[in-house]
């Protein structure tokens, strides 16, 4: 036997790779910058520009944002493997030692950065990319649906190009929905993989929009209906290329509070997300033993708890003395 080396005090740095456009580039680096980077070290926030792709009309040709510019919209989702690669990022992981990353959506209020239960999961089975998923609220939810592929491998429908009449079919073994597992945008890659991705012939997808373009007087004017599509590409169009997928599924209301609508919307709004995140904090706090006054729970900051663990002495503490669960 040998004698364990001593554990290391030395938290290591988690880089954080910020995908944005060239619509949102520079607010974005000044938000960052005026809230001093959110206590991280600047150099391990590294910002990335996506690519832009040209607007089409509905007859098909190109069309103009004013009589000089090309109406432009960022390449979708999808266009982050090219942007690594183009702006220096994998090689930037390669220089770090990053050996695989945790990619998220910015619109999940409920996100576990680098969880490490999923990243232990995928790289404990050898996977070269992989998804977190969860049940959809109904069939309409506007998620796409992770899928096997006729060939064997992975996949994902998105919502709008998909069947209604499909989404709405029912498993008759479990009475939930047959195509029940939606895709939140929580993916884990190893760096191998993100460097084949970028090389991969992604398609394109069409999303049809009112689109900014010059009118013949020579002024630019938003359309009150739809008058062309911008083309996206779509992050999950690599999945069937790899070599050992991993699944993971997640109760929806620990990790999935969508913003996706205005303050007051029904559902996937700021309002919604809060809530989820206000009841997601009570359910620890009473998991560590505590209790919270009222219906509208409580937030616990992820500086105190990751997922709820570490907790007891904390409610203990507030509860003696009374400014507290």
């Amino acid at each position: 036997a040998q004698k364990a080396p001593p554990a290391s005090t030395t938290v290591p740095a988690i880089p954080w790779y910020i995908m944005t456009s060239p619509m949102t580039d520079t607010a974005t680096k000044a938000f960052f910058k005026q809230k001093s980077f959110f206590g991280l070290a600047a150099e391990d926030v590294i910002f990335f520009e996506q690519g832009t792709l040209p607007c089409i009309s509905n007859d098909g040709n190109i069309l103009m944002e004013s009589p000089s510019v090309v109406a432009a919209a960022p390449d979708g989702n999808g266009g982050i493997y090219r942007a690594l690669e183009v702006s220096g990022s994998l090689g930037d992981m390669g220089r770090r030692g990053v050996e695989a990353v945790h990619v998220s959506s910015v619109d999940n209020a409920a996100v576990l950065p680098a969880d490490p239960l999923f990243l232990g999961y995928c790289a404990a089975i050898g996977a070269d990319c992989g998804a977190k998923v969860c049940s959809k609220a109904c069939a309409e939810e506007a998620v796409g649906v992770l899928c096997r592929s006729e060939e064997g491998g992975a996949r994902v429908v998105e919502y709008s190009e998909m069947d209604p009449a499909e989404a709405r079919q029912i498993d008759p073994q479990t009475g939930e929905l047959l195509l029940n597992a939606g895709n939140i945008c929580n993916h884990f890659y190893t760096v191998g993989f993100l460097a084949r991705a970028a090389a991969m012939a992604v398609p394109y997808h069409l999303a049809k929009k009112k689109i900014p373009a010059v009118t013949p007087e020579g002024k630019t004017e938003t359309p009150a209906s739809n008058n062309g599509v911008k083309l996206e590409q779509f992050i999950f169009d690599v999945f069937p290329h790899s070599r050992l997928f991993a699944c993971a599924e997640v109760r929806r209301e620990d990790e999935f509070g969508p913003v996706k609508n205005a303050p007051g919307a029904a559902a996937d709004s700021p309002d919604t997300a809060r809530a989820l995140l206000l009841d997601l904090g009570r359910r620890y706090v009473e998991a560590a033993g505590g209790a919270v006054d009222g219906p509208g729970g409580i937030e616990v900051s992820p500086l105190l708890s990751y997922r709820g663990e570490g907790l007891s002495a904390a409610v203990a503490a507030a509860a003696a003395d009374g400014s507290g669960p």
